[in-house]
This record gives C-alpha cells, sequence and structure tokens, in this order.
C-alpha cells in the first residue's frame, strides 16, 4: 500500500508592514476640523457620505500617560457601561492611577474593580514595562509611529488594535489606523456597498485612499456606524474603547 502523500504546508501571511504617513498631531479640534476638511476634499463622495450621516468627528482625545493605556486595555471586548464601570472602580481604588499604584495593589484589588485574569496579567505587564522604563509612554509622540507601535506591542498583553487605538486618540497620531476593528469593518461595508464584512487586510487596502488622515477616516467611521447601526438596526459590533469611540475591541 503506497504510503499517503504529505499534505503541503500551508504558508502564513506576512502580515503587512508598518507604514504610517507623517503628519500634524490630532491634538486639539481646530487641527482634527482642518484634517477632516482635507480628507473630504481628497475624497468627497465616500468621506462626504460619512459626515453627512454621522456627524462631524468627534475628537475625544484622552491623555497620553499610563492611566490612557490602562482605559483601552479595560476596554477591550467589553460594553461601553462595563468599561466605564469598570475603568471608574479602578480609578477610585488606585488614586492616582499609575503603573507603581498597579503593580502594588494585587491581583484581589485588581479582581474586586471588575477585572479579568487576562486583563490583570496585562495591566501588571504594562505597568512593569513603564514603571522598568522598558516603555517610555512619554516619547512615543517623538518617534515615528511604526516604532511607537512596535514599542508598545513588545509589552505582553499589547496588540495591534491597542496599538492603534492609543497612537489614534492618545498620541493623536492622524493616520493611526485599526483596521482590525470590527466596528471600523462594519461600517466600511455598509458605507461602500460591500457584500461582506472586509477583513484587516482588506480594509488596510480600502483605506490607502484616506492617507495621510486615516485616523480622521475612523473617526468618521465609527460616527458614522453608530447612526447607521441605530437606523438599520444592524449587528452590534462595537468599536475602539469606552468615552472614545462606540464600544469594544480586542488585541
Amino acid at each position: 500500500m503506497p504510503s499517503p502523500k504529505p499534505r503541503p504546508r500551508t504558508r502564513r501571511r506576512a502580515p503587512p508592514a508598518l507604514r504610517y504617513e507623517p503628519g500634524k498631531l490630532i491634538d486639539a479640534e481646530e487641527a482634527l476640523a482642518a484634517a477632516a476638511a482635507a480628507l473630504v476634499a481628497l475624497d468627497p463622495e465616500t468621506i462626504g457620505r460619512l459626515v453627512e450621516i454621522g456627524g462631524p468627528p468627534p475628537l475625544r482625545r484622552r491623555e497620553p500617560g499610563f492611566a490612557g493605556l490602562a482605559a483601552i486595555i479595560v476596554s477591550q471586548q467589553v460594553s461601553v457601561a462595563s468599561a466605564n464601570a469598570i475603568f471608574g472602580r479602578l480609578e477610585a481604588a488606585l488614586q492616582p492611577l499609575h503603573a507603581e499604584a498597579v503593580l502594588a495593589a494585587g491581583e484581589a484589588t485588581l479582581r474586586t474593580c471588575g477585572l479579568s485574569g487576562p486583563k490583570i496579567r496585562a495591566l501588571a505587564a504594562v505597568a512593569e514595562a513603564v514603571a522598568s522604563q522598558s516603555l517610555d509612554l512619554g516619547a512615543l509622540a517623538t518617534l515615528p509611529a511604526a516604532d511607537a507601535h512596535r514599542a508598545l506591542v513588545a509589552v505582553k498583553g499589547i496588540g495591534p488594535w491597542t496599538a492603534d487605538i492609543f497612537l489614534l486618540f492618545c498620541v493623536g497620531h492622524p493616520d493611526a489606523f485599526p483596521a482590525g476593528d470590527l466596528a471600523l469593518q462594519e461600517a466600511a461595508r455598509l458605507a461602500l456597498d460591500l457584500r461582506r464584512r472586509p477583513d484587516a487586510r482588506k480594509l488596510e487596502k480600502i483605506a490607502e485612499r484616506w492617507r495621510p488622515f486615516r485616523g480622521v477616516a475612523a473617526r468618521m467611521l465609527w460616527a458614522y456606524y453608530r447612526v447607521a447601526k441605530a437606523r438599520a438596526g444592524v449587528i452590534d459590533l462595537d468599536g475602539a474603547p469606552a468615552d472614545l469611540a462606540d464600544g469594544r475591541g480586542s488585541g
């Protein structure tokens, strides 16, 4: 009996290369308004429709330190209400909320705030990296965005979504774009009348037209999605952290 032929190995596709176009930080309403106007001029048909339905995109800036990153981690894969409640308890228990306070708190205290085991481990890893200065959050705004992204994901518990959300809302990078966010993907499907929700790779390709303002386009897509899902009763795929956009993301 002939031996079975070995199955061909499935090649894993390499992740897309990190590329962020440089630009003025979106750190105030005036900067956001100017970038939004430039983006409408760049793609008047699609972006104009997003603004017409979703309205002007909100800034929703977060402070670029440890508390801002902690809020993003807390918001992963939970509803807006749950994220707000958990983060509120965390801030109340650890005043002020900084890396050393998390390391000193212990697991029991963090669990009473409503944090799950994985999120406790992620927060502890980030707190250790910040306290040991292996992750300098204050310096991220001075780095090229790709380098800042790599510095963030080098810490266990910080994935690409978390890194891009931090770059977008805490640092204010104009071209940060969390393509793995489900709400962005669903918003793109609705706005562009696609048959299927695009995956991260497809959405990255779609968003090429919006450089160097992909971060502004993301804000517009979230705002559009919030209105569109209310109108049509579409499936609730929340994206971005509580108080930043509309719900939840992962990693």
